[in-house]
This record gives C-alpha cells, structure tokens and sequence, in this order.
C-alpha cells in the first residue's frame, strides 16, 4: 500500500503543477520512482490513477471541513477552511473544475466524479446554511457556493487577501437573509 500513496501523492504534486492531461506518465512517476507497470496494477489506468487524485483531493478538503469545531461560525469556518487549504497547497484555482475542464469531452467518468463531488460540497454549504439561519433556502446556499468558488478561482489570478473579502461578503449576505426570515 505504500507505493500506491506515493504514486498518489506524487501525481497529486504533478497535476498540480502541469494540469491532468498535459502531464506525462514519466513525471506523474518520477518522485515515487515507479514504474508504468506500477501505475497500472494499482490504478488501472493513467485516468483510474485521475479518478483517484480526486477522490482524494475532496475527501481531504471534506475532512477538514468536519474537523472544524461545531461552535464555529459554519458559514466562515468554510472560508478559513478555505485559505489555510489555499496557504498549503497553493492557489492555483479548483483542482477538480481544473480536471472538470480538461476532461469535459474526453473522459465521462471523470466529468461525472467531479460533478457528484460538486454537488456533494454544495451540500454542505446547504447544511451550513440552514444551520446558521434555522431554516432551508437554495438560493442563499447556491449563492455562498459561487461566493466560495469565486474566490477560489480569484485567489489564483490575485492573492489570499481575496479569502477574508469573500467571507465578509458570505457574512453580509446571511446577515440579510436572517433579516428577511423575521
């Protein structure tokens, strides 16, 4: 099981840096010293070993999302989540709409897996919501998720200071949905 994490995060490091498809093989493996052969028993394919990166690119992000203490703010908590993520692995924009854009015609599965790992963090942000203004409303949670991923993708062309502006705005708007639910 080792050398299946090192190709992991070694190919982690690698789409990081040169995107998924624009990524060869000899550098998806250099720094886990594996062979091709390698790659495939563990993964099956160059795009299994895709499939993987993201699976656990999200579950990391979702981790650290539950480890946040409960008496958090839930709707700030996802911003400071947010740029502590963006400090450790660089603002480089979403890896998965990253993966998304690269794939959109080439690999459904991939289209699809990122698509259900969208849905599943706009849930949560869902969930935040109704916990912090008592009641369910789509539309403010749909409207946290664009804030969230804007400011991911701002960070990218600009720098963190773009985390905090995203939040304040996070907060100004539930602070006018919890108005308008009295």
């Amino acid at each position: 099981m080792e050398k299946h994490r090192e190709i992991l995060m070694g190919a982690t490091r690698a789409f990081e840096a040169g995107g998924f498809r624009g990524t060869g093989v000899d550098q998806i493996l250099a720094s886990s010293g594996a062979s091709t052969r390698t790659l495939y028993k563990h993964f099956g394919s160059r795009d299994g070993l895709v499939l993987e990166v993201l699976k656990e690119r999200h579950q990391e992000f979702m981790r650290r999302l539950e480890a946040v203490d409960e008496a958090a703010d839930p709707i700030g908590s996802l911003f400071d989540t947010l740029e502590q993520w963006l400090v450790q692995h660089g603002a480089r924009g979403c890896m998965l709409l990253r993966a998304h854009s690269e794939y959109s015609s080439a690999n459904k599965d991939v289209v699809a897996l990122v698509r259900q790992q969208k849905r599943e963090f706009a849930g949560e942000i869902a969930q935040r919501v109704k916990k912090e203004l008592g009641h369910d409303d789509g539309d403010v949670a749909t409207q946290v998720w664009m804030i969230f991923e804007g400011a991911t993708a701002a960070a990218s062309v600009s720098d963190l200071t773009v985390v905090p502006v995203a939040k304040n705005a996070a907060s100004v708007l539930l602070a006018v949905a919890k108005g308008q639910s009295k």
